[in-house]
């Protein structure tokens, strides 16, 4: 019976409390709402700010991961080191870990050496990029093809003039119709068009939205090359793809290696071999030397400098999982420091908390006195005061959430990688609560500890 007595008693005490704090904050209106806005703009800032850098980061993983899960691009940035044409059959088959590769030509004109191929379409002259691959395209980059189908390993084979259309160059055509089964010139040969992608959005999949697939076989002819630059390879997993890292280093090294002869290039025109760290293959031997360019003789022409001389890496290996876990972690520190940023306005609107609550104790001590007189105790005294600072806190949130989402929306109207995120409103709401009970702390310890006699003296 005592027990729930004294349940009665502190519930009953409790919601006098809370009337009271609920009168307390609306006495004066106007400082309660400058109280409120400190509040607010502190909560507002920090789910602007932190959902401005977390669309910021989704945007970004989005661009990596639509280029495919668990690829591999091996790339070479010299002539020296081109791949001939069954390199990425040969990887395939020795290498364990990759299940799918294919050879990477982007194509370009011999003569000017532009990106840009001439196209005919029916009466239309224009100009777009074409991507040289094999059938295992739509595999590797996790892409799939919306109509039609994308061209075999057999036409890859036979050199056919087959090609496959990027979302928004086959609705260019035929006003939104499938060009499925039409041709179009393709620097001046007859190209007969199989199949279209589905699309990836601007800025994903390296634009491939914008570009002309055909077989890697037709793209060397357009380009008048024999060799390729680029590989791409597939791994069934990430634990896959780190192992076939490995195992390409040291491929490569070998091959790189192979190539030297005393430091300087052999008959073949090959430069220093290089050594693999971690995948990627860098300059030098394994021994460690830096090799020495050769002395200019006066009167003879200077040696082009090689690959070594300019500092770059023969051949690269990337892994896009990598990739994109630096760029994830890279844009949530960012995202991080921004809310750390915006919090910093929390905690002036916490310390005009702790002011306005001190002054409303100064003016109120006449109300406090006649309380303590009438029996009230120094803990209904202390949650009423600490009520009136979680009930401001509470409206500050409310209204900063409203106006930090309203600023994300206006973000993204203009442009810019904005989201709502669920992670910042609960940061903003806890670091707000949090900043509006430790304020009002003190201003309710001095309330409550204010005895009878001394309050009614200074009333």
């Amino acid at each position: 019976m005592k027990k729930k007595g004294f349940i009665s008693s502190f519930l009953v005490r409790l919601k006098f409390s809370a009337q009271m704090a609920a009168s307390g904050i609306t006495s004066n209106l106007l400082r309660t709402f400058l109280t409120v806005l400190g509040i607010a703009i502190g909560v507002a800032a920090v789910v602007s700010l932190m959902g401005i850098g977390e669309g910021a980061r989704q945007a970004v993983v989005a661009q990596f991961e639509s280029l495919g899960q668990n690829v591999i691009v091996i790339k070479s940035n010299s002539k020296e080191y081109n791949f001939n044409q069954n390199e990425a059959v040969n990887l395939q088959e020795r290498v364990e870990g990759i299940e799918y590769a294919t050879p990477v030509v982007n194509a370009a004109n011999p003569k000017t050496n532009s990106k840009k191929i001439a196209m005919r379409w029916r009466r239309n002259d224009f100009e777009l990029e074409v991507l040289g691959v094999n059938n295992n395209y739509p595999i590797i980059r996790d892409h799939n093809v919306m109509s039609g189908n994308f061209f075999t390993s057999l036409h890859v084979k036979q050199n056919a003039p087959v090609a496959v259309l990027g979302y928004n160059v086959a609705m260019s055509f035929l006003n939104g119709r499938s060009p499925v089964g039409q041709t179009m010139k393709i620097n001046g040969i007859n190209y007969r068009i199989v199949g279209v992608m589905a699309p990836k959005g601007e800025g994903n999949g390296d634009g491939i939205d914008d570009k002309v697939i055909i077989p890697y076989t037709s793209a060397l002819r357009i380009s008048e090359k024999k060799d390729i630059e680029e590989i791409w390879a597939k791994s069934n997993s990430s634990d896959e793809a780190d192992l076939a890292m490995v195992q390409l280093g040291r491929i490569f090294k070998r091959k790189i290696d192979g190539t030297v002869i005393n430091g300087n290039k052999d008959q073949q025109g090959n430069p220093d071999g290089g050594a693999v760290d971690g995948g990627v293959v860098d300059g030098g031997d394994t021994s460690g030397e830096v090799p020495v360019p050769p002395e200019e003789v006066p009167g003879e022409t200077p040696k082009e400098e090689n690959i070594f001389t300019k500092g770059e890496e023969p051949i690269t290996i990337t892994s896009l999982n990598q990739l994109v876990k630096q760029a994830d972690q890279a844009n949530r520190v960012m995202s991080l420091l921004l809310g750390g940023i915006a919090a910093v306005s929390l905690l002036v609107g916490g310390i005009g908390i702790m002011n306005i609550m001190l002054v409303a104790v100064t003016e109120r001590t006449s109300e406090i006195g006649v309380r303590r007189a009438l029996g009230a105790k120094q803990e209904d005294l202390l949650i009423q005061f600490l009520l009136e600072a979680i009930y401001v806190s509470i409206i500050g949130c409310f209204v900063g959430v409203v106006l930090g989402a309203f600023a994300v929306n206006l973000a993204t109207k203009y442009g810019l990688d904005a989201v709502i995120s669920g992670q910042s409103i609960k940061i903003a709401i806890g670091v707000a609560l949090s900043s509006g009970l430790l304020f009002g702390v003190y201003p309710a310890i001095n309330a409550s500890s204010l005895p009878p006699v001394e309050a009614l003296k200074r009333s």
